[in-house]
């Protein structure tokens, strides 16, 4: 059976940070937020600030990663020594934060109402995503089962309750995005079919208010502006 002493475990743990923080540079992701300045917390999920400072509500979501995981290992790896599962952790915590900002599950974030301006996160964002996904390994490890569980379901109850999203949430959308998730925003899609009626409407309207002859009534429906 391995066995890992402090000193491996933080050469191989720094190893796959600095890992996960090469390949989402050359994937194009900023050190930090591209406003050039950092923040501690960002506590506006609409802004164009999410997912770029250090703590944000989705830092939350991984907290609960590191429960998964411990249980994930716990499973596959009984005998494993704790320093290793947590190593084993971290590997997948740093695979899924390359996976999450690559080009093509970026789009996919973007089809969710909430995410309509996500660009992925910065570095600095997503390696404190990491450390997030660790301290929620080690409470559970510490934790008695109850305490993990009561942790883990207070944290999606108040994201959905203050954020209307959560983990659970999160990967449903990310299966199957929602067109009316989140605050209840349109999505981009709908907002340029909205803004193409309105446009149609108005242009029409300015064409027959220089007319002096009155609108037939087809004409008056096309500029009825009330939803339809």
């Amino acid at each position: 059976m391995a066995t890992f002493s402090l000193r491996n475990f933080i050469l191989i743990g720094s190893g796959g940070i600095a890992a996960q923080s090469a390949a989402l540079y050359f994937l194009g992701q900023p050190a930090i937020c591209a406003c050039g300045y950092v923040k501690l917390w960002e506590g506006s999920v609409l802004s164009a600030g999410n997912s770029q400072h250090v703590f944000d509500w989705y830092s939350f979501t991984h907290v609960i990663h590191g429960t998964l995981f411990y249980l994930l290992t716990w499973l596959l790896l009984p005998r494993y020594p704790m320093g290793g599962r947590l190593l084993v952790a971290i590997g997948i915590e740093a695979g899924w934060e390359i996976v999450e900002n690559t080009p093509l599950v970026i789009r996919l974030y973007r089809a969710q109402a909430l995410a309509l301006g996500y660009s992925g996160d910065s570095i600095l964002n997503s390696i404190s995503d990491t450390f997030m996904m660790a301290l929620g390994f080690i409470l559970s490890w510490r934790l008695p089962l109850w305490g993990v569980v009561a942790l883990a379901v207070a944290m999606e109850v108040a994201l959905a309750a203050l954020i209307r999203d959560n983990l659970t949430l999160n990967l449903l959308n990310l299966i199957h995005p929602s067109t009316s998730s989140g605050a209840g925003r349109p999505t981009a899609h709908r907002r340029s079919r909205i803004c193409s009626r309105l446009r149609a409407k108005l242009t029409l309207a300015i064409l027959y208010e220089s007319r002096p002859a009155r609108p037939t009534a087809q004409t008056a429906k096309l500029l009825d502006l009330s939803p339809s």
